[in-house]
């Protein structure tokens, strides 16, 4: 049930952002056990005045290509299954997608099962 956002600068590519999100989504059925058609993104591009980031923070040397992917979804994934999707990620966007691993940025936001509303007003994960 994640909620992907994924935001980038004005590519060339038009189609560039949806293939970030394809990869998202693989990385997240391997690494997190998410289930086919559970596919929920936002994808939007900027301006370089609307991206802002630290080039150095941490020592991480980024560039203008630079990714922000914030995952929101269910609490509960062991910190093995976390890492092993920031991994899966960074290696498959370098790999396909010639985007460096220090460029991509993962946020992960954990809500409770009785935060989500998928339409008709209904809670459906609520347990009471």
């Amino acid at each position: 049930m994640p909620l992907v956002r994924i935001d980038i600068r004005k590519h060339k590519d038009p189609t560039f952002a949806k293939r970030v999100g394809q990869h998202v989504f693989a990385a997240l059925q391997s690494a997190m056990n998410v289930p086919d058609h559970d596919l929920f993104q936002v994808l939007a591009e900027h301006d370089a005045e609307h991206m802002i980031y630290d080039p150095q923070y941490l020592g991480i040397h980024r560039t203008d290509g630079i990714i922000f992917v914030q995952i929101t979804l269910s609490e509960g994934r062991t910190v093995e299954q976390k890492k092993s999707l920031y991994q899966t990620l960074a290696k498959s966007l370098e790999h396909d997608l010639h985007v460096r691993q220090e460029d991509v940025f993962i946020n992960l936001v954990e809500v409770k099962k009785e935060n989500w509303s998928f339409g008709n007003g209904i809670a459906q994960y609520a347990t009471s």
